[in-house]
């Protein structure tokens, strides 16, 4: 299967007369959002409104009725489709888009390693009870500096010239304000951190695994991995050590993929069973992600 990708992006890329022609293109400029790589472009790489009200016609609902902006472990106002955990998008004050979460029922099962191991309890996993009882585990993700998304939030103008936003921030604890860490913008930056440099995918881009090695504990596993195109961090993702199905938007990749990700593939994840990923991408054409 991967084959038959990376045969349609050879083509579409060296093809003028594909429509999928995109060499030269730069794709710094965070002008889209979509998510779920796929095999086939057409059903996979799911665009997301950018905007409150474009996900009210799309049929986003709000997560937290009656919420307010300021959460006491987010900050923005949270929409789900179809009430699907996978993907949870995150609007500023003013209604412009700010970040994204996935989450899934702490409770879910099958679930036979006991994932989220305890090194990620509450940094990078946030727990958010629900009313009526038990609970959901969440990721967070900023595309603007979170102190800003509930104080101000964008204008009109910002939106139009920023996009869907001017950095990434990972949520890295209870508090969004201050547990909240940016991103390498570069990956000159990246190579200079404590990320470890994949292996680059077309459709992907340049992957960035935080601090992993062949021998590490996948206890430790942190869940976010990043993607650079043309120098620029310009997508991310989730890697979780489980196998989640309660989401049509989350992928499965199998274990004979790995190298396709990372140069050095740590040994535990080949013991922890069937992974789950989603691939977020920040503009808008996932096929000219060329590394």
């Amino acid at each position: 299967m991967l084959g038959k990708i990376l045969l349609f992006v050879v083509i579409a890329l060296l093809d003028p007369c594909s429509g999928w022609s995109f060499w030269g293109r730069n794709q710094s400029d965070w002008n889209g959002l979509k998510v779920t790589w796929g095999l086939n472009p057409w059903t996979s790489y799911n665009d997301m409104p950018r905007t409150r009200d474009a996900a009210l016609v799309d049929g986003w609902r709000k997560l937290d009725a009656g919420s307010r902006c300021q959460g006491d472990h987010v900050v923005g106002e949270r929409f789900v489709k179809n009430g699907d955990l996978g993907v949870v998008l995150l609007y500023d004050k003013n209604g412009f888009i700010a970040g994204i979460q996935a989450g899934f029922d702490k409770a879910y099962m099958p679930n036979p390693n006991g994932y989220p191991f305890q090194p990620l309890v509450n940094a990078p996993f946030v727990e958010y009870p629900r009313p009526g009882g038990g609970s959901d585990l969440f990721v967070t993700a900023y595309f603007v500096p979170p102190e800003k998304i509930c104080s101000t939030g964008r204008n009109a103008d910002e939106f139009l010239r920023q996009g869907t936003g001017v950095g990434l921030w990972i949520q890295n604890g209870k508090n969004p304000l201050t547990d909240s860490v940016r991103m390498p913008p570069t990956i000159e930056a990246a190579r200079k951190s404590q990320w470890t440099e994949g292996a680059c995918f077309y459709t992907m881009g340049v992957h960035f695994w935080h601090n992993t090695s062949k021998t590490m504990s996948c206890d430790e596993l942190f869940p976010v991995f990043l993607m650079y195109n043309d120098g620029v961090l310009n997508a991310f993702g989730w890697a979780f050590g489980m196998d989640i199905r309660s989401s049509a938007w989350l992928e499965h990749p199998p274990k004979n993929s790995y190298g396709h990700f990372m140069k050095v593939i740590p040994d535990c994840l080949y013991r922890l069973g069937t992974l789950t990923t989603l691939h977020i991408y920040l503009t808008d054409s996932a096929l000219a992600d060329r590394c």
